[in-house]
């Protein structure tokens, strides 16, 4: 027997709007969708839960007798000129705001204590003291990126140093696993969750891997002044807001010390290559930190920025290791960690662990026995 169901016509249309899709595509797949909208005919169950899938859109807020209400939990910002950020971002932050409103009960429920960093630099508008609260935090001198041969391994040392303060690192680059939903670069570089247990901080691995150390220290200086927010980076530009420029010159100087660059380019001038290679940033870091300390003009800087751009999107590097390891760096470090002990205190369901990180059964098996 089929099961037809009452659906507000105006929930239909929203749904629809949401997915960025229109009447005439849904139709394509649902051919009883106008029939649907005029009320002539009703969507049975099965056909429902189909198109809840197709829209992303949970199942219950199809039943609703009013368009729900969604908000972007965190300040979001952004330099292109779109009205809002894509279903695939939403979802990300909401995704990453799921597992850690879990993991941070679960660490309260252990008597674990609040992390000292979090929001120590909030009355701060000093950009060297929050460079200096940085290093001392992950236990990084000035010079500290020196000591490594490429930038690919400083960036290794920077995230391992920054993970063992309970900070969760989500490199991803799609929605969950689900490959036909892209996060693109020019909408999302990367956002931070700021949390006194257990901040998240995603960054966007489609981005050239150089970049991402620029990054990873932007959203640092969010968790330390303790502000959560997201954004594009559109030309390593903020937007125009105190906190975005504050932490973007906090990266910069962290990366980049204006003193010892101002050295270095006395001694070799312009060489963006060489100094991208001293510093262990990209050769855009260097390019765009010369510009801010008035080293290069503003035309030299967009010159340099479009090349670069045509040349990185035919040399992107990957991090390589399979499946499996492309899901530990979606998961990050600690959270696969403390899912592990709450499945082994039977404090977590198997199912709820599913849901939670989008593995499932033997895939889901193979992966935690892989990082215990």
């Amino acid at each position: 027997m089929k099961i037809e169901v009452e659906v507000n016509k105006d929930i239909l249309l929203w749904a629809i709007k949401r997915a960025g899709s229109n009447i005439p595509s849904i139709s394509k797949v649902f051919p009883k969708f106008e029939s649907w909208l005029k009320g002539d005919k009703k969507p049975t169950l099965k056909q429902l839960e189909k198109f809840s899938k197709k829209v992303h859109v949970p199942f219950g807020f199809l039943l609703l007798d009013n368009i729900p209400k969604e908000y972007i939990p965190i300040p979001y910002f952004r330099n292109k000129t779109k009205e809002k950020i894509s279903l695939n971002v939403y979802e990300t932050i909401l995704l990453l705001q799921q597992r850690q409103e879990w993991l941070r009960e679960y660490l309260i429920d252990n008597n674990e204590s609040p992390l000292p960093f979090v929001g120590v630099n909030a009355n701060s508008v000093s950009i060297n003291e929050i460079v200096k609260s940085i290093r001392d935090i992950f236990n990084l001198n000035e010079n500290w990126a020196k000591e490594f041969p490429t930038w690919e391994k400083a960036l290794t040392h920077f995230i391992e140093q920054v993970e063992k303060t309970n900070i969760v690192i989500v490199f991803n680059s799609i929605v969950g696993n689900n490959t036909s939903r892209k996060i693109e670069v020019d909408e999302c570089r990367g956002f931070v969750l700021v949390d006194k247990y257990v901040p998240f901080l995603f960054v966007n691995s489609g981005d050239a891997k150089a970049a991402q150390m620029f990054t990873i220290a932007h959203e640092i200086a969010h968790i330390l002044i303790g502000k959560s927010a997201g954004f594009d980076l559109a030309d390593l530009l903020p937007y125009n807001e105190k906190t975005e420029v504050l932490c973007n010159k906090v990266a910069a100087e962290f990366l980049v010390p204006a003193k010892r660059l101002k050295l270095e380019w006395n001694s070799m001038g312009k060489n963006f290559q060489i100094l991208a290679k001293q510093f262990k940033v990209s050769e855009l870091v260097i390019a765009r930190r010369a510009y801010d300390l008035k080293l290069i003009n503003k035309n030299d800087f967009f010159d340099f920025y479009n090349k670069y751009l045509k040349t990185v999107k035919r040399s992107k590097k990957s991090w390589g290791g399979g499946f499996y390891k492309t899901q530990k760096r979606r998961l990050g470090d600690l959270f696969p960690f403390y899912l592990s002990k709450a499945l082994q205190e039977n404090r977590l369901l198997y199912r709820d662990a599913w849901n939670l990180t989008g593995l499932k059964g033997k895939t889901f098996d193979k992966f935690m026995n892989g990082i215990i």
